[in-house]
């Protein structure tokens, strides 16, 4: 079969692998149908996710049909549409108890990561029943890949976390896909504002038709001052980083209002100074999280009732043996402008 694979920083190659089988009775055998590329496969690329090892099929997203089950596998037959979860959860250790499936002691993020992935045309699933959700007759295949992902981690880790409350100043710093989702889900709770950071004008200007009340491009410096003089001088009661770099990070500190939460989403690769000579008084509260999809089966029903439209997060299409290409237009989204690029395998 055809299959991204990671050859180690800054390398990766479209190759011909062997079909994966079951090796546990737990496990499913999926045909990937649609899959996407992640922000976080392009930070592996850059080298900032150890657990990666070279020659690892790439991709924790996807949709799909199941085409072999193990002997344990009761939820799920041959031919039944399946969602993919980037979380793999065993349901039983304790972590999984405590619904922090992210830290499944026996799973967890390990799609892509420290098992082969979904940009291939099959995937093996452990733990098929715990980590794959059946698709309802009819539903948007295409809209749900971005279920496998983005819209629980937006969710997740930037909206929950972050305590977002009728009536709340938010400040999401990152445009970018994951921004964009927290945009989306932001909106259930009604903030008065949500303002959207980032250097790039056309993220910004989707912002602004996805549902944020103002804008800001941060290239002048002044994106502080400016979102003070948005908030009345109080700053956002919730700070969401959706980039995973030190300067985003350091900007949070400086937006967030007394009281305020810093709601970390992005994947750090390197060391972030946290300025307490600044935020020792200030009665804030900073979080981190790795999705864990619990709020996968509610964002599910959200979609299908037509209240978040996740297609138009989709911008490029390509089919698996151009997958490179698609990588290239994703890398360079500033040129392009691309937000999620939809593979076909």
């Amino acid at each position: 079969m055809k299959a991204l694979v990671y050859q180690g920083p800054g390398k990766k190659e479209l190759s011909d692998r062997l079909k994966p089988e079951i090796a546990a009775p737990t496990d499913a055998i999926v045909k990937i149908g649609k899959t996407t590329i992640c922000g976080t496969d392009l930070h592996i690329l850059k080298g900032d996710v150890p657990t990666c090892q070279p020659g690892r099929i790439l991709g924790h997203e996807g949709v799909g049909v199941i085409d072999k089950v193990g002997a344990a596998v009761t939820a799920f037959k041959i031919g039944d549409h399946v969602l993919i979860s980037c979380i793999t959860a065993c349901g039983k250790c304790e972590y999984c108890r405590k619904q922090m499936y992210s830290h499944c002691t026996n799973g967890g993020w390990i799609l892509g990561n420290k098992i082969d992935g979904t940009q291939a045309e099959f995937v093996r699933i452990p733990y098929a029943e715990t980590s794959l959700y059946p698709i309802p007759a009819g539903a948007d295949e295409e809209a749900l890949v971005m279920l496998s992902d983005i819209l629980p981690t937006g969710f997740e880790c930037g909206v929950l976390n972050g305590k977002v409350e009728p009536g709340s100043a938010v400040a999401i710093v990152g445009a970018g896909p994951i921004g964009l989702a927290a945009l989306l889900t932001a909106q259930f709770y009604s903030p008065a504002q949500i303002i959207m950071i980032d250097l790039d004008d056309n993220r910004l200007a989707i912002a602004k038709r996805f549902g944020a009340t103002g804008t800001i491009n941060s290239a002048d410096g002044k994106s502080v001052d400016t979102l003070m003089k948005m908030t009345g001088g109080r700053g956002a009661d919730t700070a969401i980083e959706a980039v995973g770099i030190p300067a985003t990070f350091e900007l949070c500190e400086r937006l967030v209002a007394p009281g305020g939460t810093i709601a970390n989403i992005g994947v750090h690769g390197a060391k972030v100074d946290l300025h307490l000579e600044n935020l020792w008084d200030r009665n804030i509260t900073i979080t981190t999280r790795l999705v864990d999809t619990v709020s996968t089966p509610m964002l599910l029903k959200v979609l299908q009732s037509g209240r978040v439209d996740a297609k138009l997060l989709i911008t490029h299409r390509f089919k698996l043996e151009n997958i490179i290409e698609a990588y290239d237009t994703f890398e360079h989204a500033a040129k392009t402008k691309a937000l999620k690029v939809l593979i076909e395998a």
